[in-house]
Parts: C-alpha cells; structure tokens; sequence
C-alpha cells in the first residue's frame, strides 16, 4: 500500500494534512460515491480548492465516523 494512503502513517505525519476525496474513501473503506451521498447529505465535511477539488481532514473523517453516521447509510442510534 502506498505510504501516502495509509491511514496510521497519515494520522501520525501530519494532522492537518489534506487528502483527496479518493484518499478519504480509502481512509473511510467505502466508495468514491459513497463518500460523495455523506457530503451531500450533511454527514460529512469538506474543503474545496479554487478549481473545485474536494479536499478532507483526518478530522473531518472521524468526525464523521464519531458523530454515529453509520457508514452504509443509516444513523446509529
């Protein structure tokens, strides 16, 4: 696996380091469209770049997976 999608070695490089959005689904082990319904949806945040790119924290994906946003679509109750 390459060293800049591994989520230990993101975690302990640099905190606000940005990841892209194929980054973060790889990060959140769900799907590009996945990752995009939770954006649209209001479960999860992003940045994006002057060109349009969408662009994420490691905290903005566990503040998704801490507020109790189950991933495959339904809220934890």
């Amino acid at each position: 696996m390459d060293a800049a999608l591994n989520p230990t070695h993101i975690i302990e490089h640099d905190r606000l380091h940005l990841l892209t959005a194929r980054e973060a689904a790889r990060y959140l082990r769900i799907s590009l469209s996945t990752l995009y319904r939770l954006e649209r949806d209001g479960q999860l945040e992003s940045l994006r770049m002057p060109g349009g790119h969408r662009r994420y924290t490691i905290q903005m994906l566990n503040a998704c997976l801490t507020n109790g946003h189950d991933l495959l679509g339904t809220t934890v109750q």
